[in-house]
């Protein structure tokens, strides 16, 4: 049954592909149609998308201009919990990146307006990465170390047996050190901590575990439940290329925009849990490569489906992808985005999950399965579709097609559709500008030309970082054995640094 799951997602997108060729040879008039209906579909989306990213973006605003933490601090107690015995364990798996990134991540966390005597972390390094790199965990603990309540700096052994090296791996491991070296060697109660797990580049805003608290203990269900800022892909913007900053942008969009989308919202990137929950689902699952959404999906099975996102739409600032070369910057873009797109991989996890789950409701079943579906299918085919094979009729139909009205009026139609649906992309523009970070001294008012002009590359950024990653990584999970992927790390850097060698298994 397995197989057959990880089978699916790939045949659907190559059987999707087959037959709009097949079909424009044989029926013409049917794939042009199909398609006329599809580009219309898509923008309708294209609306439906802008207006939740304008309304996610105004609910930002409104939560960045709250003091969250005095805001908790006068929330009345509930179930015995209260501001005053919330504990944060933050945890940081780390590879190959340089000191000078950690080190801005442990800055912002020292600055945060929230007692450090309650926060506990954990800066977790790989005994595979070697003495060079392991040097900035113990580095980072001397200078760092005494600020916090707890802190710990861990090696993640090379050689347990049935993991693949990774980050669902590291943190596992990381948990389960704290778990016995600085929360249990203290008794403090699992139900008062919440553990937030993230990428190495994240830097957290002054507010953040103020909000985190104050959601935690207003939420309806606040230990059945993740909960969700909205990751920035920012940091380094500046020193970002052109496809860099629109892969960086479109993904911060999108995290805006599901937001406000809380019943299709999953764990994405750096997020918080309850500690008691991932005790008891045993902690991230140390095989798999897309910890960040499986553990969704490890407490939505564990828990029958009383599982759901909690959205903070308040940020956390991560690094675009930025190398010491414009080719090797493209190279790991691409490489980002097949790891991303190798989420498919959930597929067959989640539906065998609900095939032996009986108390999940056969409703919430069939919408989640049919959602995830969508989006993967969308990822491999939707701007295939849309740029490329929208002309196959034309091409392939024949004459008998190519003097019917349909046939003259088909480039029209789909040109003046995707014409209309250009308001998302100058959204998007604008929304861009907005959100740069503070500009450095170099910056005037003539580079923000290039940071508008560059959404023109759109389509091209679509074609290859999204469709032709999505594709590969269907077809790398259909095909299975030496095929699949592994965590392939992105190398993170500073400025005239030079970027560590990453890994693939």
């Amino acid at each position: 049954m397995r197989r057959f799951f990880e089978i699916l997602p790939g045949a659907l997108a190559w059987g999707t592909i087959a037959l709009i060729f097949i079909a424009s040879v044989f029926w013409p008039v049917q794939a042009a149609i199909f398609i006329i209906l599809f580009d219309i579909y898509w923008l309708l989306k294209a609306v439906y998308f802008s207006m939740h990213l304008i309304a996610g973006y105004i609910e930002m605003k409104k939560v960045m201009k709250h003091h969250w933490f005095e805001e908790a601090k006068a929330l009345p107690a509930r179930d015995g919990r209260s501001v005053e015995n919330i504990y944060h364990l933050v945890i940081f798996p780390m590879y190959k990146e340089s000191y000078s990134v950690v080190k801005e991540n442990f800055e912002s966390l020292a600055k945060t307006n929230y007692p450090l005597d309650r926060l506990m972390v954990v800066l977790s390094g790989e005994e595979r990465a070697g003495n060079e790199y392991n040097e900035t965990v113990w580095k980072i603990k001397e200078e760092f170390g005494d600020r916090f309540h707890g802190f710990l700096a861990t090696l993640h052994p090379s050689d347990i047996e049935g993991e693949i090296p990774g980050k669902g791996s590291n943190e596992a491991w990381a948990a389960k050190q704290a778990k016995e070296k600085l929360i249990d060697a203290e008794g403090l109660p699992y139900e008062n901590i919440l553990v937030s797990t993230f990428d190495v580049d994240t830097q957290v805003f002054p507010e953040y575990f103020g909000r985190l608290t104050y959601a935690f203990l207003t939420a309806e269900h606040p230990d059945r439940s993740s909960y969700q800022p909205i990751a920035f892909f920012t940091n380094n913007i500046y020193d970002a290329n052109v496809f860099s900053r629109i892969v960086a942008y479109s993904t911060t969009f999108w995290n805006i925009m599901n937001q406000v989308r809380p019943e299709q919202l999953i764990t994405f990137s750096s997020h918080s849990m309850p500690f008691k929950a991932l005790v008891e689902i045993g902690f991230w699952t140390t095989n798999h490569v897309s910890e960040d959404s499986l553990i969704f999906w490890q407490c939505f099975l564990h828990y029958d489906g009383d599982w759901r996102v909690v959205p903070l739409s308040y940020p956390v600032s991560m690094d675009a992808n930025v190398a010491s070369t414009f080719p090797e910057t493209m190279k790991n873009i691409y490489k980002q985005q097949r790891r991303w797109a190798w989420g498919c991989e959930n597929i067959p996890f989640v539906f065998e999950g609900f095939i032996k789950n009986k108390k999940i409701p056969l409703k919430t079943k069939i919408y989640w399965a049919w959602q995830h579906l969508d989006v993967y299918w969308g990822w491999a085919t939707n701007t295939l579709i849309i740029l490329l094979l929208g002309r196959l009729p034309l091409l392939l139909g024949g004459d008998k097609f190519n003097v019917s009205v349909l046939s003259y009026n088909l480039p029209q139609l789909t040109s003046l559709l995707m014409n209309l649906a250009v308001m998302g992309v100058i959204i998007s523009a604008i929304l861009s500008i907005i959100l740069l970070p503070p500009k450095p001294k170099w910056f005037r008012p003539r580079h923000y030309a290039p940071y508008i002009l560059q959404w023109i590359l759109v389509p091209v950024n679509l074609l290859i970082f999204t469709t032709v990653a999505g594709i590969e990584a269907q077809t790398r999970m259909m095909l299975g054995g030496k095929y699949k992927l592994g965590f392939w790390v992105t190398p993170k850097a500073r400025k005239g640094e030079k970027l560590a060698e990453s890994e693939r298994t």
